[in-house]
Formats: C-alpha cells, sequence, structure tokens
C-alpha cells in the first residue's frame, strides 16, 4: 500500500493551497495515494468560487500518512467541526502539514502548540498574538519541527510539498515533479517569503523602484548606498532611511537578496565554476559568496548546487 496522503477541503478554502499540493504528490507517480477529504464528505466552495468535489468524507479517511490543511477564508473563520476532528484525530496522523492559513486551524486545534510555526507573511503577527503558545516566525517558506510542518502563502505550498516527496521518494523524483511542473525555482525551507523581485514592487517612491529593478538587472555592478543614492537622485542618507522604510529592508540586505537569487539560478542552470558566479553575480570573491549562501541558506555554494540542481 502506498503513502496515503490527505487534502482536508471546506467552503472558503484557497483552491490554489489544495492544487499545489495535491499535483505535487500526484506527480511523483505511484509513491503516493492523493485524497480531497470533507467533513461529510460533500463538495465545497472555494474561496474564489470554484467548487471542488471531495473524494471521501473525512470521518471515514481511515489510515492517513501525510495530512495537508490548506488555508484561506474559511480556515481563517475555523470550523468548529473541523477545529475538533483535528484535535481528536491529528496526534494519529504520521505526518501534519498545513499551507497558508491553514495554520489558524491546526493552531485552533492545539496542534502547534510549543512548536515554530509560519504562515501567510500577512497573518504572522495576527497567529502570534491569538496563539501565544505558538513560536511564529515570519521569514521561513516552510518550518519543519519533527512530524508538523507549516507553510507560508500560497505557492509555498508547492515548496513544501516537493520538500516532503523528496524526503519520501529521494531528490531525483522531487526534482522531477518540479519540471513536470516548471516550478522557476525549488526553495529550500529558510529562504524568505518575499523574493527580492516581490519586494521591489512594495516601494511607493519610482525612484526607489527604479534602483531596484536596476539592482535585479546588474547585479555584478557597484551596489553600494552611495552609487544607489546617486541613481535614486538622494544623499545617502536619505536613500537608505527612505529605502528601508518602503521596501522592509535595508539597501544592503537587499542587494544581497538579489545576488542570491542570482547565484542561485547560476549554480542550478548553468556551468560557471563557484569563482566565476560569485564576480557575475556581485560577490566578488567565492569567499564572500560562501559566507552570505551559509549565513542565509544554511549551506555552501558546491553544496547547494549538489542538491538542487536538476540531475545532480
Amino acid at each position: 500500500m502506498g503513502h496515503e496522503v490527505v487534502i482536508v477541503v471546506f467552503d472558503g478554502v484557497q483552491s490554489l493551497d489544495v492544487t499545489g499540493p495535491l499535483e505535487v504528490f500526484s506527480g511523483a507517480g505511484g509513491g503516493y495515494r492523493v485524497r480531497t477529504a470533507s467533513l461529510g464528505g460533500g463538495p465545497v466552495t472555494s474561496s474564489s468560487g470554484l467548487g471542488l468535489a471531495a473524494s471521501v468524507a473525512l470521518e471515514e479517511a481511515g489510515r492517513i500518512d501525510t495530512l495537508v490543511v490548506p488555508g484561506g477564508e474559511g480556515a481563517r473563520r475555523g470550523d468548529p467541526g473541523l477545529v475538533g476532528w483535528l484535535r481528536e484525530h491529528a496526534a494519529g496522523v504520521g505526518r501534519v502539514a498545513s499551507v497558508c492559513t491553514g495554520a489558524f486551524l491546526l493552531a485552533r486545534a492545539g496542534v502547534l502548540d510549543g512548536l515554530r510555526a509560519t504562515t501567510h507573511w500577512a497573518h504572522c503577527e495576527r497567529l502570534a498574538r491569538e496563539f501565544p503558545r505558538v513560536r511564529v516566525e515570519s521569514e521561513p517558506i516552510f518550518v519543519r519541527q519533527g512530524r508538523v510542518v507549516t507553510s507560508a502563502g500560497v505557492s509555498a505550498g508547492v515548496d513544501m510539498a516537493l520538500a516532503l516527496v523528496e524526503e519520501d521518494l529521494g531528490r531525483r523524483v522531487a526534482l522531477g515533479v518540479a519540471r513536470g511542473l516548471v516550478v522557476f525555482l525549488r526553495r529550500p525551507g529558510n529562504q524568505a517569503q518575499f523574493s527580492a523581485q516581490l519586494s521591489a514592487q512594495m516601494a511607493q517612491r519610482p525612484q526607489v523602484r527604479e534602483v531596484q529593478h536596476w539592482v535585479v538587472e546588474h547585479p555584478e555592478q557597484d551596489a553600494s548606498v552611495e552609487a544607489l543614492a546617486r541613481r535614486a537622485g538622494l544623499s545617502a542618507r536619505q536613500f537608505a532611511r527612505v529605502f528601508t522604510r518602503e521596501v522592509g529592508c535595508t539597501p544592503g540586505r537587499y542587494v544581497e537578496r538579489v545576488r542570491l537569487e542570482a547565484a542561485r539560478r547560476w549554480l542550478e542552470d548553468g556551468d560557471a565554476g563557484v569563482v566565476a558566479v560569485a564576480r557575475r553575480c556581485g560577490f566578488g570573491t567565492a569567499e564572500a559568496m560562501r559566507r552570505a549562501f551559509v549565513r542565509v541558506l544554511g549551506c555552501a555554494p558546491s553544496e547547494y548546487r549538489a542538491r538542487f540542481r536538476p540531475g545532480g
């Protein structure tokens, strides 16, 4: 018998929280049997109005090796019946995972008490406030502690599911699924929820946005505060203050994010050596790039390439 995956569905569920992990597990071949389950077994309506049919009643699901609890408006409301089922049955499940605000359902059921957890960045503060026994981390795209895994918003559920497939069936199977889904980048769990490009959309002043996009297009160029301030037509002090306020991180941290993302793409998709990648991405030396990788991603560039490059 294969690995039994059950994805909970309910009225107000975020459809991508369901279909993302479902496609990952289904794409892994015969290693999994994937079912959707609702209380009572009836159809549900997602937050976008899409109707979803449950393949089984949650009460009759039987053995569950991996339970996936998605988020959405319905998760934030917290159906008492579903919370009660989770409180009673989650302890008997091999592995429990939430996507996005599905963490609220797990928290209400007591599953996350005393554990590290994450959710969509916009709801981390509320999760921490309402459930003080949960150690909420707003940065990672997914957090694993023992048999419980929580992920950030929407697409992060795909990253989490790929990590679980890799754990169960190996790296080659997980990378094959990622390529089949045309996933641009398989992100490790400790990557920040915002990529540098997404952060760029947060700036309000046009000149700051232009500087951010310039850094993305030219990561190898001088990106000191003074150089960026000149491009924005501001003093270095004013630029640093405005940038940090509007983007949510310092110029230096943003530049490092951009360069890390560029380096990771080179390491995954190109044949250039580590020294060449460091130069092309603005780190200057291989040692400077290695320190950034270890600090942010927890592994050296060579280890990252070995683990995340397709066919590696």
